[in-house]
């Protein structure tokens, strides 16, 4: 049996605590699903549900459809922003230009730090420009998306890039004749894959939940959409939102599991190398 580790809680009590989590995160979903499985007639079914596929209510549903269409887009061209752009001027910065790294670190605070009403009165004089120059299509969106995902993308990743050590990795790398695309690809990537995973699991959630910018940008997305449907349809709204949640946190529970891989693989390495008896000099 393992010695416990001072400061830790012991395993009954992390499942204690886990279970108690557990219950808490459980009965709001709990409560969601008894809602849109009450019937208007009195009792309970599974009406609500079906209607939701009915080929005969889409028309009512639409601009359900609609924001769901354009947060999926949303989402997708979020994402590419932070894998292509923020990743590579992230890594950039942490190798290159260490300097830099406080002012960076300032900087993508202050999404946080400033109300999302005072950054729409920033946004909108930027988006009369952007329309004139690309339109007004939804995907513009993501630019300022971007910006909202900005705080939490850069804390995941250069929490992983300090961990893994990637300024030696790097110069490693470098010196074996590796280009800068080869090294972040090949050498950071795979070492950064936890919060890369992470950044990308914020980037997703917040473009999903997000409703202060959209709306008053007047764009439909996924949240405005539920709003102007509770208004005709509560249940429905409920439904979605419930199928939301349950996707979020099957997403972060996919995550955790794929990190967790690694590190069992690590420290069952670590584990063997050090219970291998030690070879014998061979003489000279």
């Amino acid at each position: 049996m393992s010695a416990r580790v001072p400061g830790r809680a012991s395993r009954p009590a992390a499942y204690a605590i886990i279970t108690v989590i557990g219950l808490i995160f459980l009965i709001p979903l709990a409560a969601m699903l008894e809602f849109t499985l009450r019937e208007s007639s009195g009792g309970y079914g599974l009406s609500h549900w079906t209607a939701l596929v009915d080929p005969e209510q889409a028309r009512g549903y639409r601009v359900l459809f609609q924001g769901l269409t354009n947060s999926a887009i949303l989402a997708a061209v979020t994402l590419a922003i932070v894998l292509a752009l923020f990743f590579p001027t992230i890594v950039l910065v942490h190798l290159r230009f260490p300097k830099l790294q406080r002012a960076l670190d300032l900087l993508t605070v202050l999404p946080i730090a400033i109300p999302a009403i005072v950054l729409v009165v920033g946004f909108a004089p930027i988006y009369r420009g952007i329309g004139q120059a690309v339109g007004s299509g939804v995907w513009t969106l993501a630019f300022a998306y971007g910006v909202l995902v900005l705080p939490f993308a850069y804390r995941a990743i250069v929490a992983d890039l300090h961990g893994m050590d990637a300024r030696v990795r790097a110069e490693a790398a470098r010196s074996l004749g590796a280009g800068w695309g080869t090294v972040l690809v090949r050498v950071i990537a795979p070492g950064v894959r936890r919060g890369l995973l992470a950044a990308s699991l914020l980037t997703i959630a917040i473009v999903l939940g997000e409703f202060t910018v959209s709306s008053l940008l007047n764009r439909t997305t996924l949240q405005t959409a539920l709003l102007q449907l509770s208004k005709s349809d509560p249940f429905v709204a409920v439904i979605v939102s419930l199928l939301s949640l349950v996707g979020a946190f099957v997403v972060l529970l996919l995550v955790s599991l794929t990190g967790a891989a690694p590190r069992r693989r690590t420290r069952r390495g670590a584990r063997a190398a050090a219970q291998a008896p030690s070879r014998k000099e061979l003489p000279v």
